[in-house]
């Protein structure tokens, strides 16, 4: 009779093995991701595609754009001055309208409509350009310094920008967040900030040279590095 043979498999050694072959890829896949160039963006890229949907006075003739445009001024943006010629005047553009089949009203609150959809989306994040390392140049708003080290901070776009004059749209901000704290050489001094920008909107008190001013932002970023400009 054949001797019997038995052979006995260690199943914690493939556990092991498996444990061990998932912890080298997990950390190989972080080393590829650390490695990885920022993407380099500019101001532009932060803008989302504007689609603001049908607009009903592109099937006007110049008359009636015209005649809407002379009853919206007498009768909505003068309304507190318009004098009794006016309110004649807007009383036959009115008319006149009517006629075309046209409802003033109805035309004046899809004017309302699409500026607040243009603005809306004028003001909103980008997309394209979340949840990846990206670089951004601008200059910086200090919010909140540590002795001379800016540790809160607006990256800005243009010099000046919410201080001298109204400020740019929400999306054309950065509330940055930098705790290692970098050395504010003055507002003149441009930077890099690196990191990945969040869809997010802050809104900060911000001091103007007649007063201050509540400003909005859209995305945030608490930043792996800010650089001096090269």
């Amino acid at each position: 009779m054949m001797p019997l043979s038995i052979t006995f498999i260690n199943p914690w050694r493939h556990t092991v093995r498996t444990f061990v072959l998932a912890i080298g890829f997990l950390f190989s896949q972080i080393g590829d991701s650390l490695a990885a160039e920022p993407r380099n963006l500019g101001w532009d890229d932060l803008v989302p595609l504007v689609t603001v949907g049908e607009n009903p006075f592109e099937a006007l003739d110049f008359r009636q754009k015209n005649d809407l445009a002379k009853l919206y001024r007498i009768e909505v943006k003068e309304a507190a001055t318009a004098s009794s010629f006016e309110k004649s005047q807007a009383k036959a553009i009115r008319d006149s309208l009517s006629a075309d089949g046209l409802d003033a009203d109805w035309y004046f609150a899809e004017r309302e409509r699409l500026m607040a959809e243009h603005t809306r989306q004028f003001n909103a994040p980008n997309p394209e350009v979340l949840a990846q390392s990206v670089r951004v140049p601008g200059y910086i708003l200090p919010l909140e310094m540590d002795g001379v080290l800016a540790v809160e901070f607006l990256l800005v776009p243009t010099v000046g920008a919410c201080v001298h004059t109204p400020p740019p749209a929400a999306n054309q901000l950065i509330h940055v967040r930098y705790p290692k704290g970098y050395p504010l050489r003055g507002m003149y001094d441009p930077v890099w900030i690196i990191g990945e920008l969040k869809a997010e909107t802050q809104v900060e008190m911000v001091s103007y040279s007649d007063g201050q001013r509540h400003v909005q932002s859209s995305y945030v970023m608490t930043a792996f590095e800010v650089e001096q400009y090269q």
